[in-house]
């Protein structure tokens, strides 16, 4: 589920795994222990994931102009908007699966430097058939090791793995067919999956769609403990605006360019807000 930051419209080569890439470098550098295991770097502050006047056009159609974020390690930044904003939009520029003008990059103020803008990537759903014999293990193993899952289960691949997926409350998942997961239960799994190794941005689009109320706080809660534990930022597309006031740190609202960015009970109190959805939460 990771893609690695290349030159607009290009994706590093990799396995193409249902319609997704596992990138060859991802393969290789599993094999150093520090990458088995989800490893704590609680957020440093000085992290950003800086997004400059990034513009999309199909053909004479703007659908994106003008948008500037700089959005912060350790903080759950939230893009609200109605259908058709281009908040979709906005996650492939990021993922490099649409062309763009513009500047993405991963910035370390501490030392004024660029790194490489490693992105974990969690959809709203995943295509597989539902009485396709994919187990749990099956899925992670594929996605993050180069272990064939064909082969009989490795006993120290099993305990990492169950492990990882403990962090997201999904230990207990492990033994169980992809097509018998409910909603909440495949989105902590692709969780599991986009932050193996841990990225430096993680983006979610509408990951808690169709789940009960009961799923998308927890959701929400596992999110809020990683983004305290975790140096990496991450971006959520949500139309939940009630659990958007509760959780997030910083929320923008777009409708082509960022109409109001800041603390939600300031955007979503706007004049902006009421003119996109008829009506001030705040």
């Amino acid at each position: 589920m990771e893609k690695k930051a290349g030159p607009a419209g290009k994706s590093s080569q990799g396995i193409r795994i249902k319609g997704r890439f596992v990138e060859e470098e991802k393969q290789a550098v599993y094999k150093k222990s520090i990458y088995k295991k989800l490893i704590k770097t609680k957020p440093c502050g000085f992290h950003r994931v800086a997004i400059e006047n990034l513009k999309v056009q199909a053909g004479s159609t703007t659908i994106l102009e003008n948008v500037s974020l700089s959005i912060a390690c350790g903080a759950l930044t939230v893009i609200i908007g109605k259908n058709g904003a281009g908040k979709s939009t906005l996650i492939k520029s990021i993922l490099k699966e649409v062309p763009y003008e513009g500047l993405i990059e991963f910035r370390d103020l501490k030392d004024n430097s660029i790194g490489n803008l490693r992105v974990g990537y969690v959809p709203q759903n995943l295509n597989i058939e539902k009485n396709a014999p994919v187990s749990v293990y099956d899925l992670v193993a594929a996605y993050t090791t180069n272990v064939p899952v064909f082969l009989h289960k490795s006993k120290k691949l099993y305990a990492e793995i169950k492990e990882r997926l403990q962090v997201f409350d999904g230990g207990e998942l492990i033994d169980k067919q992809v097509g018998d997961l409910s909603g909440g239960e495949l989105q902590r799994v692709l969780l599991t999956i986009a932050c193996t190794p841990v990225p430096n941005l993680l983006i979610l689009d509408e990951p808690v769609s169709g789940i009960d109320r009961n799923g998308r706080k927890l959701f929400y809660k596992i999110l809020n403990d990683l983004k305290q534990q975790y140096d990496l930022s991450v971006i959520l597309v949500s139309h939940d605006l009630e659990l958007t006031a509760e959780y997030a740190d910083n929320v923008v609202l777009l409708d082509r360019t960022v109409l109001k960015e800041g603390p939600a009970c300031e955007v979503m109190g706007s004049k902006e807000f009421k003119e996109v959805f008829g009506y001030a939460a705040f």
